[in-house]
């Protein structure tokens, strides 16, 4: 079988169980520790909820550009929520390094490992779609010789 059949299905599939497992930690965190901060508890389990729901639209089949580009900027959100959390602040909230521990480290690795697999699916796209087409060619005019 071609590998190029197989791979949009194959990043497809581990793009979504990428951005699951991120909503997963982010429920968990919701449930655990998260739901008594103001604000930031609600926004753990929007990204959750975001996240789960994405993730079973990703694998109803292929979709188009935008529904990548709302998982990356899901996943893109997540990522910035964290690096402010451990910088500026979110809404009054810091927190320091990988604490809460292991939650912290997965999360980063489920969040760029899901960017890393959209991206890669989306050049396989692009790549497949430049090959499709057919090349579009300028006529050449022959010169008139004197």
């Amino acid at each position: 079988m071609n590998t190029q059949r197989l791979l949009a299905p194959t990043l497809r599939s581990a793009s979504a169980a990428a951005l699951a497992a991120g909503g997963y930690i982010h429920a968990q965190l919701y449930v655990d520790e998260y739901r008594f901060i103001h604000i930031i508890g609600p926004l753990f389990l929007l990204q959750a909820s975001v996240s789960f729901a994405l993730a079973a639209l990703l694998l109803m089949g292929t979709p188009p550009l935008l529904l990548r580009a709302a998982a990356a900027g899901v996943t893109l959100g997540a990522l910035a929520g964290f690096a402010a959390s451990r910088t500026v602040g979110v809404f009054g909230f810091t927190e320091r390094g990988l604490q809460p521990s292991p939650q912290a480290l997965l999360s980063l690795l489920t969040e760029t490992g899901t960017l890393l697999l959209l991206s890669i699916w989306q050049m396989t796209v692009t790549r497949q779609h430049r090959a499709a087409r057919t090349p579009v060619r300028t006529p050449i005019r022959e010169r008139a010789t004197h």
